[in-house]
């Protein structure tokens, strides 16, 4: 049997991990993150699971070292089967007239301009049978979320863009909405909220993939 393989861009923390988590050993994860310590616990976990996974510490916003990931998997496998996006910048909140201009860079780099470098390097990798995740966290035109909300709303729209280009001829996409998770972006969102009620990123990721039928 032909090995499958997810890449998992944002693996480290949160909803990454849990699905690269999931994800094994049906499996191998290819991991992105920029905290080594996130991805190495991730890589004890999928070894306990009897899965395999490739760590890569770096930075989605590097092109260059994105361009030699996705050449690395293509000389070693020729191809994804499965591409998770988890990886986002949660800018502080704050009024847009007092938008910090190094926040908004890096949000503009990480949700919006990465992506728009991945998709092209990705698009053969996953050919016409492959599957891209995104997910969606409609936050544009809140208040106080000028930097996160209005880029993240323009990665998803890169997002159904490229879903309704190959509608037909593949990879397939899809835009998911999880629910509200206590995660590290969510924390800085919200640091006193109660997160008891939140749903777990583990049992999250296990109901979306169900729904994904993967």
């Amino acid at each position: 049997m032909t090995e499958k393989i997810a890449l998992i861009t944002g693996a480290s923390r949160g909803l990454g991990f849990a699905f690269a988590e999931a994800l094994a050993p049906a499996y191998h994860v290819v991991a992105v993150g920029r905290t080594v310590g996130g991805l190495e616990d991730l890589d004890d976990r999928i070894k306990a699971k009897g899965g395999q996974a490739t760590l890569a510490p770096m930075d989605i916003t590097n092109v260059d070292a994105m361009a030699q990931l996705c050449r690395s998997i293509f000389d070693r496998w020729g191809k994804i089967d499965l591409w998770v996006h988890a990886a986002v910048h949660g800018a502080p909140l704050t009024p847009v007239g007092h938008l910090d201009q190094k926040d908004w860079s890096k949000s503009i780099a990480a949700n919006v301009t990465a992506v728009g470098q991945l998709i092209p390097f990705l698009t053969p990798l996953l050919g016409k049978d492959g599957h891209a995740v995104f997910f969606d966290d409609p936050r544009g035109g809140e208040k106080f979320f000028g930097a996160y909300g209005s880029t993240k709303a323009a990665q998803v729209a890169l997002a159904r863009s490229w879903q309704l280009e190959t509608k037909t001829t593949g990879p397939k996409v899809s835009i998911l909405s999880p629910s509200a998770m206590p995660t590290g972006t969510r924390a800085r969102f919200f640091p006193g909220e109660d997160r008891a009620p939140l749903a777990k990123p583990q049992d999250e990721a296990r109901r979306l993939i169900k729904d994904l039928s993967l």
